[in-house]
């Protein structure tokens, strides 16, 4: 993918007449907690499901958006207008802050929706220069999603560098925790999980219910191609990690991700030499 500079404008928000960027950056983040505080508002009107209540709203959901004989399976912008309506103020988009494609295709009906970036304590600087630029530049509420240790924590008690000795055991602490307590405030998350990009997701539902973790799962983008990604960013501006363009097509935590030679797998470049290519967030 092609990395769009993270100064680049990506507004959804009309820029105030003649306010100058300060004056944008101000009035995008005055919208934002505007919209935290209706969020908080409107979950206060409405409790959160119960699981076996968000079973039917899959069974529906599935229903309405995958494909049936001759009907075809819904588009993206079907799918999030569908979790939109359903979900509302208890939808939440996870990113890695790789690319935004997913966050800014739901912001254009959910603005100021939450996305949960899971700060590992672990991430190259990019990553995080690219969560920065991203509250600024979009109408999205980034949410950081920690683990209960810090790394100087984790490392006095499991030893340094666990991620090279059982990187299983790592993401489990500093991904897949984190991020399954963080979704109990929520009733769906979408997802930016494609079909082409492992065997392991090669039959990506639209909708499912995740049963980890007792939420919703949306993949809008499940049959989306690498080009279509690309084209979205590149056609809406969208905020995307600068490694993209320096040999690291997927972006994970520093100490576990490589760049990858020309021809290779896009994931290749993910816990290289190892028998594993998913942290266990999407498994």
């Amino acid at each position: 993918m092609t990395a769009v500079e993270i100064s680049s404008p990506v507004t959804l928000l009309a820029s105030p007449a003649g306010g100058g960027r300060l004056a944008e950056v101000r009035a995008r983040a005055a919208a934002r907690e505007e919209s935290r505080q209706a969020r908080q508002r409107a979950r206060a009107s409405r409790h959160r499901r119960s699981v076996e209540e968000l079973r039917h709203v899959v069974e529906r959901g599935q229903a309405q958006l995958h494909a049936d004989g001759d009907r075809p399976e819904a588009t993206a912008v079907e799918v999030v207008a569908w979790a939109v309506r359903e979900f509302g103020p208890y939808l939440a988009v996870a990113s890695s802050m790789q690319d935004l494609v997913l966050a800014h295709l739901v912001s254009r009906q959910l603005p100021f929706v939450d996305v949960l970036f899971g700060d590992t304590g672990y991430h190259f600087a990019e990553t995080l220069g690219t969560r920065g630029a991203v509250e600024i530049e979009m109408d999205v509420d980034v949410v950081d999603v920690r683990p209960a240790l810090t790394v100087a924590e984790q490392d006095a008690q499991h030893g340094p560098r666990l991620h090279d000795r059982d990187p299983e055991a790592c993401c489990a602490m500093r991904k897949v925790a984190p991020m399954r307590q963080a979704l109990q405030g929520y009733e769906a998350w979408a997802t930016g999980v494609r079909r082409g990009e492992t065997a392991a997701r090669a039959n990506a539902p639209l909708v499912s219910f995740d049963e980890r973790n007792g939420v919703v799962k949306i993949n809008p983008l499940a049959a989306w191609t690498d080009e279509e990604v690309q084209e979205y960013a590149r056609t809406h501006g969208v905020v995307v990690n600068p490694l993209l363009s320096d040999g690291y097509p997927s972006v994970g935590c520093e100490p576990c991700t490589q760049r990858v030679e020309a021809g290779q797998d896009a994931r290749a470049g993910r816990w290289a030499g190892r028998d594993k290519d998913e942290c266990g967030l999407h498994v």
